[in-house]
């Protein structure tokens, strides 16, 4: 039979291959050229702060994967490929119009080279960039150890688990995608070449063909009797019992498991039958053999657990999965660190009949109420304490505790940061916005139980704002421990609000400082942080980043200029330590004399075996980035450990890592990864070790754990009976978790203050309260969970309960529906406080903020409520202007007595003399002979729940009624005008005629 010569494919002119070459080019670079830039940029980054081994580890990880696995997985292919070509027909006829491929045949005999790389390299490609992006399982598999845990069912070290089998799965994986695609290659390849005719009557398939097919299937099968042999310890992770719990059940046990054996051997088998086909040449074997595999993976691997699962363990479920209940619990403690070894569980009864000043410790717990929130203070800081539009503070500020005469006392704490946003008029020039407004000044801390003074105590409208310590530029706090030495802030979360938060410091060296400091001072950033921009190709690459041609042509960049960026603390340290999740806080502190963000850092892994498995962004569902909107970590865990502590320096972004979960073997691993860039635990200084806290995001995760994961017996598990639930917060109206809240509490042995993480529980379906946790963060006993278990027949009210019987009370009630008319209403975070040996009290800060259409208003502590239940089951609320006054309704005057701290120190809240008490602007001075409160509270009579709020009336009900209706129109007009001195006197006016009215028609509230 004679051969047509091929026709070759059409050629292309000059032009042309000219423009087809432009056009591809143009195409890379705008495909390539970003990344490149981004990787340039990201390196000179790295190396500014000191982490240059950081990127070049990942790079060349990623670089390594990228070629290792494109070049295995294409070079399969390739081979699958070029086999089939050289074992082709030797007589193949080129043109025959009862031949369907002739065609294709044609064109890749004219290009055969082309046609045997483009698939290869393109699978190759896809692969490599699909598998570099797991370069951390990879380096965990080179460098992780063991756990010295061993797991219930095979007894392997849990290090395997997590370390081992996830990268022997993906290897194997990557198996699959191989042998699968070079399988559909050379099936291809080997009917174009005419190795399968389909067009013949009885069709054919060449020895070559049958051959080489049949040794990709059986090597595909052998991979899969492998894949099941390491499927049964991925069963010990596994999310068939979900909601109940994680791990293997009875049925993964004793249906799965055993079938997952049986596949392996039916795998073999069936490769074995394919192997045997090269010789036999009879392909009805390996079809019965694909046949069986195929049935015996639907009625063995899915059919036969089902049966045991509908049959044998749904009806005595409570029994069947008793075992392995246990071994979850214990699995989820181990892996959530909520062992006994750190979790004390104490019986409470949640009443007493003790009053608290029977209690000595309880003095600590009472004088140190927290009535500051700093979710809420914020709009008061920036009003009080922001100094000029272009500095501000996040929406949520933080709780900190610092030493104070010898005494620990926590403070709301903020740097005073750069806000680009807030620019206005020709601050928003590029001159000013990048090299004039560059930095922060300070950092404000407030006393988180007290305030200026009571609002409706002749405070001229200067009542219920906080006391503020401030350390800038033109001033120093009074205590020692807020002293700063350097002020500015140039790393922030505020600064890097916006897309482009960078910042252009230095500039020729002849030029006078620039950037804006004071309204006489300027200053020159000389801090260790910025990329040097003092040269032409510098300035080009970082006006490419940013598309702004001014970083190319301003005068105002010199031979000592740098740029900084990446500004915000915990992208910083995320950048750095990419292996580690960071808790959504970054909280800033004064540390030997710098301000310094520390951020927690969380090791995590997803595959512990039978311990319970989660979504952190549910479980931190409660958790608020309102600056950058950053979205929760999103991602499921299994284990975590705050395993770094992280420091960044607010003045040259000098981030630093310090171990703190010594034990931790996934830090040990990554520390073996990236070696010197974790600093040991021990070089953690004194200072910075008091400011450490114990971090919100993991508490919330624990105390998820713990709401379920302190019942011991399975078959209570299995009920759920003894379940706890985390509340909702009756502070707001969406329907969240409450969030933990800090506290300085009492210490049960020592009476000394302690700064404690706490959250109630409620019972499961039920609002009562069922138990009170409390983890400590100062260093002598920090980590160590307290437990307080409520009897399950508690009546103790839980925190819905207690908001709705305080805001409900008849005092409240009245005073609030008439502060609502012309004021908006806002309870801060409610405190739940064990109390009285045996006793709970609940606190919440009443906010009120003016009304008004300008929005230029904030806050004011206005009014404290308190709830608290007898030992007869009764809730009795105080309510007043002061923390001392509720108190005295509650428990009386002794009580109310101890909220008064000795020599004037504190305070909840405190109420300096008239002519003491600063203007909201200021920076006041706590005065030497502040008291909490004032006489009312102290008389007699306040022993009893109803004690007045005002002095006694002075006219009849008629005129009590013209005294409050005066009373709301001056209130009113106050609004009206702007002028705080009068609506504070108003205010106080509404409170005296609320108090005569009460005391006319008898309603007090008893």
């Amino acid at each position: 039979m004679g051969m047509r010569p091929t026709g070759g494919m059409p050629q292309l002119s000059r032009r042309a291959k000219i423009f087809v070459g432009i056009g591809v080019a143009l195409v890379l670079i705008l495909l390539i050229g970003p990344r490149l830039l981004g990787t340039y940029i990201d390196w000179q980054w790295f190396r500014s702060v000191g982490y240059s081994s950081v990127f070049t580890t990942q790079l060349w990880t990623r670089v390594v994967i990228f070629f290792v696995v494109g070049l295995v997985v294409g070079g399969i292919v390739f081979a699958s490929i070029l086999t089939a070509y050289r074992t082709r027909s030797v007589f193949v006829p080129m043109s025959d119009s009862h031949d369907p491929v002739s065609r294709y045949r044609e064109l890749v005999m004219a290009r055969p080279k082309t046609f045997a790389l483009v698939l290869p390299i393109l699978v190759g490609v896809i692969s490599g960039l699909v598998a570099q992006a797991n370069w951390q399982q990879v380096q965990l598999f080179f460098n992780g150890g063991d756990f010295g845990i061993t797991d219930p069912e095979f007894g392997k070290d849990i290090g395997f688990y997590v370390f081992t089998l996830p990268f022997v799965q993906s290897v194997l994986t990557w198996i699959f995608v191989a042998l699968g695609v070079s399988f559909f290659a050379a099936l291809i390849t080997q009917y174009i070449f005419g190795g399968i005719r389909l067009a013949s009557e009885s069709g054919k398939l060449t020895r070559a063909a049958r051959t080489q097919l049949a040794v990709i299937a059986g090597l595909f099968l052998v991979t899969k009797a492998i894949a099941y042999w390491f499927d049964r310890y991925a069963l010990l992770a596994s999310d068939a019992k979900l909601p109940m719990f994680t791990g293997a059940g009875y049925t993964d046990i004793h249906a799965v498991m055993p079938s997952k054996l049986i596949l392996l051997a039916i795998a073999v088998i069936c490769a074995a039958a394919f192997f045997g086909a090269i010789v036999l040449r009879d392909l009805r074997i390996p079809a019965l053999a694909t046949a069986l595999m195929v049935v015996s993976s639907v009625l063995i691997g899915a059919v036969y657990p089902l049966i045991v699962e509908q049959f044998s363990v749904k009806p005595n479920a409570a029994q069947k999965e008793a075992e392995y209940i246990t071994r979850n619990i214990d699995a989820t403690r181990d892996a959530y660190d909520i062992t006994e070894d750190n979790v004390t569980y104490e019986d409470y009864p949640g009443v007493s009949e003790l009053n608290p000043a029977e209690v000595p410790e309880d003095r600590t717990t009472i004088e140190n109420i927290r009535l500051l929130d700093p979710n809420m203070v914020s709009p008061t800081f920036t009003a009080q304490q922001q100094l000029k539009n272009f500095y501000g503070f996040p929406q949520m500020l933080n709780l900190d505790r610092y030493e104070v005469d010898g005494e620990l006392q926590d403070f709301v704490v903020a740097a005073r940061e750069l806000a680009p946003t807030s620019f206005t008029g020709n601050q928003t020039d590029w001159i000013n916005r990048h090299t004039v407004y560059t930095h922060g000044n300070g950092f404000v801390a407030a006393r988180a139980n007290t305030v200026k003074a009571a609002v409706g105590d002749g405070q001229e409208g200067t009542g219920g704002y906080p006391i503020y310590e401030v350390s800038d530029l033109s001033m120093q706090s009074q205590i020692d421990a807020l002293k700063v030495d350097q002020p500015r802030v140039y790393f922030g979360e505020l600064i890097a609000e916006q897309s482009q938060d960078y910042s252009i410091v230095g500039g020729p060296a002849d030029a006078d400082p620039r950037e804006y400091d004071t309204e006489t001072e300027r200053y020159t950033y000389d801090g260790a942080d910025g990329v040097p921009i003092d040269n032409w190709f510098h300035r080009l690459v970082f006006a490419a980043k940013y598309g702004e041609r001014n970083i190319l042509f301003s005068s105002a960049i010199g031979e000592d200029s740098k740029i900084l960026f990446n500004r915000d603390p915990r992208d910083r340290v995320e950048e750095v330590a990419p292996w580690l999740t960071t808790d959504t806080s970054a909280y800033p502190a004064v540390v030997d004399g710098r301000i310094k963000w520390i951020i927690d850092g969380y090791t995590t892994l997803e595959n512990y075996p039978y311990a319970q498995r989660s979504e952190l962004d549910s479980l931190m569902s409660d958790s608020v980035d309102a600056v950058t909107g950053r979205p929760l970590p999103s991602k499921q865990v299994s284990y975590i450990r705050n395993s770094v502590k992280a420091t960044v320096d607010a003045y040259d972004g000098t981030v630093t890592l310090y171990e703190f979960d010594e034990d931790d073997p996934v830090l040990q691993a990554w520390s073996k990864v990236f070696p010197g860039t974790v600093e040991p635990k021990s070089e953690i200084s004194d200072e910075l070790r008091a400011h450490l806290r114990y971090p919100e995001d993991l508490f919330k995760v624990q105390r998820e754990m713990l709401a379920k994961y302190h019942v011991n017996d399975p078959k209570d598990f299995f009920t759920n009976d003894a379940f706890w639930t985390v509340p909702s917060d009756p502070t707001v109206e969406t329907d969240k978790n409450q969030p933990p809240y800090y506290q300085l509490n009492a210490d049960p042995e020592t009476g000394d203050p302690q700064f404690v993480l706490t959250s109630p529980m409620r019972g499961y379906d039920r609002d009562f309260l069922s138990s009170y946790i409390s983890v400590a963060a100062d260093p002598e006993n920090y980590g160590q969970f307290t437990v307080l278990r409520l009897p399950t027949d508690s009546i103790t009210q839980g925190p819905q309960q207690a908001q709705n019987a305080m805001v409900s009370h008849s005092d409240v009630s009245t005073e609030v529906a008439l502060l609502e008319q012309y004021n908006k209403i806002q309870y801060g975070n409610l405190l739940t406080i064990p109390i009285a040996d045996g006793g709970v009290m609940y606190v919440t800060p009443l906010y009120t903020e003016r009304r008004s259409t300008s929005g230029n208003t904030f806050p004011q502590l206005s009014r404290v409520l308190m709830s608290y239940t007898d030992k007869n089951g009764d809730v009795r609320v105080g309510y007043g202007n002061t923390a001392q006054k509720a108190l005295a309704q509650i428990f009386g005057s002794e009580t109310a007595d101890m909220a008064t701290r000795p020599e004037a120190s504190g305070g909840a809240p405190l109420q300096p003399d008239g002519e003491n008490a600063a203007e909201p602007d200021g920076t006041p001075e706590l005065p030497d002979d502040a008291v909490a409160g004032d006489d009312d509270a102290k008389d007699d009579d306040a022993a009893d729940s109803a004690a007045s709020l005002a002095p006694a009336p002075t006219g009849d009900e008629k005129a009590a009624v013209e005294n409050i209706d005066r009373a709301i129109r001056k209130l009113k007009s106050a609004q009206t005008s702007g002028d705080f001195a009068e609506y504070g006197k108003a205010l106080e006016e509404l409170d005296e005629a609320v108090a005569e009215y009460e005391k006319v028609t008898g309603n007090t509230g008893d």
